[in-house]
Order: C-alpha cells, then structure tokens, then sequence
C-alpha cells in the first residue's frame, strides 16, 4: 500500500472539498437541488444527494489537478460503481426513495484556475 504524506494528504483534502463546492455550484446551476452531502453508509461515502424535479440523483464527485494519472472519472471503476450501488440502495431504503440514478461529476484544475468540468448522468 503506497504511504501518503501529512501533506498530500492535507492537498487532496482540500481539493476534493473544492472539487465538491464546484460540483455543487454546476448542479444548481442546472436546476438541483443539493439535498444532502457527505453521507456515511455502510458501503461508503455518498458526495452529494441532489433532486430535480422531484427526481433523486447519487452524485460522486472525482477531482483532480493534472490528469497524469488519467481522467477523474478513471477514477470509477467496477469496484467503485458497485460501492456507489450499494451506498444509493441503502440511502435510498431509509427514505423512502423508489426511483433514483448516479451520476459522477469529473472535475480537472484548481481552484486557481476555470476547471474543466464533466457531469456524466446516469451511468
């Protein structure tokens, strides 16, 4: 297992939080509503539960600042899509949701800089 820094670790915090506000202005943008964000569930972390038209959406948010190590959205594999599965199901079993979908919204830059953003629906 490769060992991070305290201070990489500290950069990728601080970049997925920038990465996720950025998702979060993109959604709203396009007519959602953020209902929740940062849900624990026994099958991992959901980044953002949004409704639009009274439609739910689990959204998983990847950004990164260069892409030498390949898009963000390269980042959600089979592994990652069957925990983003799972995490949804769980969410949605406790209130009472029937009818949802996932999205990954891919993000390239910094915050010093317009990203290059991505919204993959229903994948």
């Amino acid at each position: 297992m490769k060992k991070t820094s305290a201070s990489s670790s500290s950069h990728n915090q601080r970049i997925g939080k920038w990465g996720e506000q950025t998702a979060i202005d993109v959604l709203v943008a396009k007519g959602y509503q953020v209902v929740e964000r940062n849900i624990y569930t026994p099958y991992g972390e959901i980044d953002i539960v949004a409704l639009k038209d009274g439609f739910y959406t689990f959204i998983e948010v990847k950004a990164r600042t260069t892409n030498t190590a390949g898009n963000p959205e390269d980042a959600v594999n089979s592994k990652k899509r069957n925990h983003m599965v799972l995490a949804a199901q769980a969410y949605a079993d406790t209130h009472d949701i029937t009818t949802y979908q996932l999205d990954v919204i891919a993000i390239e830059g910094s915050p010093s800089q317009i990203p290059e953003i991505t919204h993959f629906e229903n994948i």
